[in-house]
């Protein structure tokens, strides 16, 4: 492969995207990863750091000034609080403006080193090339449950969703302009790709390493959140199996009530006698009423968040950040 830079015309631009929620052992060993890897393996290439901080409560914000002062290439987005895992990254790949935007996260859970493996595989013609995780060094039964999942997602979603796939990868800056386009207050990256991603889309696998520094961020609830955005946005199965599911219940209860009538008229106690029948009948309806009301208020809160229009992010400061670069949807800031 042979970079622009080197036939004498202009260099390309690649804007890395570093997301960072209270990483303060992690991002100035980041930044010098990232620099090391441009150094060595792309020495052709223009480049920029973009650190978007999601109200990092822990020294992060110190180092990230730091770093500022220390390297132009360097920019940073302090969030107003924290925006959530999906939010926050995919607003700071909506500011990037190199050729390609790469996204990494800081906790070097994914290689560093994958990133020339990105830029080669554009170059080649890829718009948007993929990190696969075909191993990890998380615990067998997180990594079993994950497995189930994307199975699971894949067979109820009309798009065909990747697996193992958490939105680290290269995007050239036709599919960021789509990003853009799209105008989702709520925008889920790794069912984006899958349904509006390129044919030519290239994955590359890699082994998912243990945090360098810090603890995970990620809990049940930060889980629970990721499946049921997915399921919300991709599946109409389980809308499907509630309308069926209250139809099989409804004709069962019915069913049900016709032959207690007719054991009470016609005085078979011994068979309509008790209570017992009654109560199992009342907690079936009940049970599976509630399951599918949760289920359609999961439903509900999705479109209900999407209809609100509401910032990716709110913004409360931007570091090293050249004058003439407009945020999304702004125009050039004075």
């Amino acid at each position: 492969m042979v970079d622009e830079a080197d036939q004498g015309g202009e260099a390309r631009k690649i804007s890395v995207v570093v997301p960072c929620y209270n990483e303060a052992d992690n991002v100035i060993p980041m930044h010098d990863a990232i620099t090391e890897q441009f150094a060595k393996a792309l020495p052709g290439y223009d480049y920029d750091i973009i650190f978007i901080d999601n109200c990092s409560t822990d020294g992060t914000r110190d180092k990230l000034r730091l770093l500022c002062a220390q390297d132009e290439r360097t920019r940073v987005i302090l969030n107003s609080r924290n925006f959530g895992q999906f939010n926050s990254p995919f607003y700071g790949m909506c500011q990037a403006d190199g050729d390609a935007v790469i996204t990494i996260c800081c906790d070097f859970q994914d290689p560093v080193d994958l990133i020339p493996k990105f830029v080669h595989a554009w170059e080649e013609g890829h718009t948007v090339v993929s990190a696969i995780k075909t191993n990890s060094d998380e615990g067998r039964v997180l990594r079993l449950l994950r497995t189930c999942y994307y199975k699971l997602i894949r067979k109820m979603s009309d798009v065909s969703q990747i697996e193992h796939f958490t939105g680290t990868g290269l995007y050239d800056q036709r599919f960021i302009q789509v990003l853009k386009d799209l105008d989702d207050p709520q925008p889920f990256l790794r069912g984006i790709v899958a349904e509006l991603g390129p044919a030519n889309r290239k994955d590359i696998p890699y082994r998912q390493a243990g945090r360098r520094a810090g603890k995970t961020h990620n809990s049940f609830t930060t889980l629970y959140d990721a499946a049921m955005l997915s399921f919300t946005s991709y599946t109409k199965v389980p809308l499907r199996l509630a309308t069926i599911g209250g139809f099989v219940v409804s004709a069962i209860t019915l069913l049900l009530a016709v032959v207690f009538l007719v054991l009470k008229l016609l005085n078979w106690n011994q068979y309509a006698a008790g209570m017992a029948p009654l109560v199992i009948l009342v907690l079936l309806i009940g049970s599976t009423q509630t399951f599918f009301i949760g289920l359609l208020g999961e439903y509900v809160l999705t479109i209900n968040s999407r209809t609100m229009k509401r910032p990716l992010v709110v913004e409360e400061e931007r570091l090293n950040w050249p004058a003439d670069r407009p945020r999304k949807g702004e125009g050039p800031r004075e």
